[in-house]
């Protein structure tokens, strides 16, 4: 099975190396990587120059149009492999990475999606900060049949090709340096869901992350978050989506109570993911919105 790997990065030249060295040494036989760089500079590139001389299979693309979701779509569009397997600029990929993506997808043939575990690495366990994790317990399914619950994280996860000729690429408008800031990764899984299609939560498949925030850059992240949920949230309802506008009532329910105890008790980061939240609400209604393909329509 032909497979490809795909790490995306922008003014991170001090980090890419690590994360692009750590793919490139996989076990796996045969795959290609693509690094692409939305970076100001030329750092990023070279910080990658030795790397791109060593490794015939790592291919180098920069692109001066920035956001997340659209360097998503350039690796899609750049890679050859059946599978397509994505971590970030900020992790380490264990050398048994891409052979457990294949794994999976192997042993559950009609798994479309997948994501794997965001661990934190043992040197930064109880670093003071905030480091995003993503833990899979054990195998779980997402499908009509298995149930529905919002789930991903960027930095782990792996598609087949073909679903993206099902249902389109990411969504540009959200994800990181796009309009709506975040949620590229939730917009993808439940339009996956909508389909009818299975993503697959694969303990096996994992990565360390090094992305560790500072307390004091944490309520930004949290708004970022906000707005993004609010903003993928709200283009599902307003395709006539009734299940994505009780999601909004639920998600709204179940945070507005916990701010509101966390604002009292005068705890940090109150009320940040839910003032962002509102105004990705909000901010919505700035984009259109083809129902067919339930993406935004980029202005």
């Amino acid at each position: 099975m032909r497979l490809s790997a795909a790490i995306c990065t922008r003014n991170r030249d001090d980090q890419i190396a690590r994360a692009v060295e750590s793919v490139l040494t996989n076990d796996y036989p045969n795959f290609e990587l693509i690094v692409v760089d939305q970076s100001d500079s030329d750092a990023t590139r070279r910080a990658l120059d030795g790397l791109i001389r060593a490794y015939p299979n790592l291919r180098y693309v920069h692109t001066t149009r920035v956001g997340l979701s659209s360097a998503y779509n350039t690796a899609i569009s750049r890679t050859t492999g059946d599978l397509i397997a994505f971590t970030d600029d900020d992790c380490v990929a264990p050398r048994d990475w891409l052979r457990q993506v294949e794994r999976a997808f192997v042993e559950n043939p009609d798994a479309d999606l997948l994501y794997g575990q965001v661990l934190a690495p043992a040197e930064l366990r109880g670093a003071p900060g905030v480091l995003p994790e993503l833990p899979i317990p054990a195998l779980r399914r997402i499908s009509r049949r298995d149930g529905f619950q919002i789930f991903g994280m960027g930095a782990c996860f792996a598609a087949r090709r073909q679903l993206f000729n099902d249902i389109g690429g990411f969504d540009e408008v959200l994800g990181g340096g796009g309009p709506l800031r975040s949620s590229q990764d939730f917009d993808l899984q439940y339009r996956v869901y909508k389909a009818g299609l299975v993503t697959l939560l694969a303990p096996d498949v994992k990565v360390d992350h090094y992305g560790l925030r500072t307390r004091a850059d944490w309520p930004k992240t949290l708004v970022a978050y906000g707005v993004g949920d609010g903003g993928f949230y709200m283009k599902h309802a307003r395709c006539g989506d009734l299940f994505a506008a009780w999601l909004i009532i639920g998600r709204l329910a179940n945070q507005t109570p916990r701010q509101l105890v966390k604002a009292a008790l005068r705890r940090p980061y109150a009320g940040d993911y839910l003032r962002g939240m509102v105004r990705g609400l909000r901010e919505s209604f700035k984009f259109r919105v083809d129902r067919d393909s339930r993406l935004y329509v980029a202005r």
